[in-house]
């Protein structure tokens, strides 16, 4: 049975029109950087609930959450219209897997994230702990428009931070933009762009890839980097080149 304790609203920040994100203090037992906790309202006499991963490092206090308003949705658009001081409900115990803990030993990690599933990868590298096993890191962050790059700034930080280990790629798929891959995160894999783009290859010899977010794309990559590049899941009882989480 979850354990559900109340939150405050600190701080609401909205980025596009339906992409924002939400600070909470709310007395959260600790979490490992990756993983995700709920947040839930009472709406009409029943608790509407969703699984949202934590943007802040562990020893920050100040929860931070990702999300992307969907109109037809019974919980994001009331979220999305809240204030400071506004209160919500917070699962205290974290869940999830998707941590560094759970990640092999090698020389280039891959962190791919589509839209809001940025947030996980955000929590990893502001910790900054457990990343000296890797002599290089991607970030590579896949919207559909460059105003989506909510939190490019802070990536660009972190890139700085880690001078030499972080490389970022950002991705838009419905428009061009300097600096930017165009198209879908499987077709840039297959033709070589992503890698020729970053400068490392993504091979089994060297890299291990995390995939997190839309669910046809970590399909589409896993089924595209199994057959054409020999990578397995990666599993506690056998060890492979890829951990994924679906992010709905």
């Amino acid at each position: 049975m979850a354990d559900w304790i109340k939150g405050k609203v600190t701080q609401v920040q909205h980025w596009t029109d339906s992409l924002f994100s939400l600070t909470v203090q709310a007395p959260v037992a600790p979490f490992t950087a990756g993983q995700f906790t709920k947040l839930g309202l009472e709406i009409d006499g029943e608790r509407v609930q969703r699984a949202y991963s934590y943007v802040n490092a562990p020893g920050n206090p100040d929860l931070e959450f990702y999300l992307v308003n969907v109109p037809e949705g019974k919980l994001s658009p009331r979220l999305h219209v809240m204030q400071p001081g506004d209160e919500v409900m917070v699962v205290r115990e974290p869940a999830g897997f998707f941590v560094l803990e759970e990640i092999p030993d090698c020389k280039t990690l891959w962190m791919l994230a589509t839209g809001t599933a940025l947030g996980p990868y955000l929590s990893i590298l502001q910790e900054g702990k457990d990343l000296e096993r890797f002599e290089n890191i991607v970030l590579l962050h896949a919207v559909r428009y460059a105003n989506d790059l909510s939190y490019l700034p802070l990536m660009q930080q972190l890139q700085q931070r880690y001078a030499g280990k972080l490389r970022i790629q950002t991705v838009v798929s419905r428009e061009t933009i300097a600096g930017s891959l165009t198209g879908r995160v499987p077709a840039l894999i297959e033709s070589g762009e992503l890698e020729a783009a970053v400068g490392l290859p993504m091979d089994i010899e060297t890299s291990h890839v995390m995939l997190c977010g839309n669910p046809q794309m970590v399909r589409d990559t896993q089924q595209l980097l199994k057959d054409t590049r020999q990578m397995t899941k990666h599993l506690r009882r056998r060890p492979g080149h890829m951990t994924a989480e679906h992010y709905w």
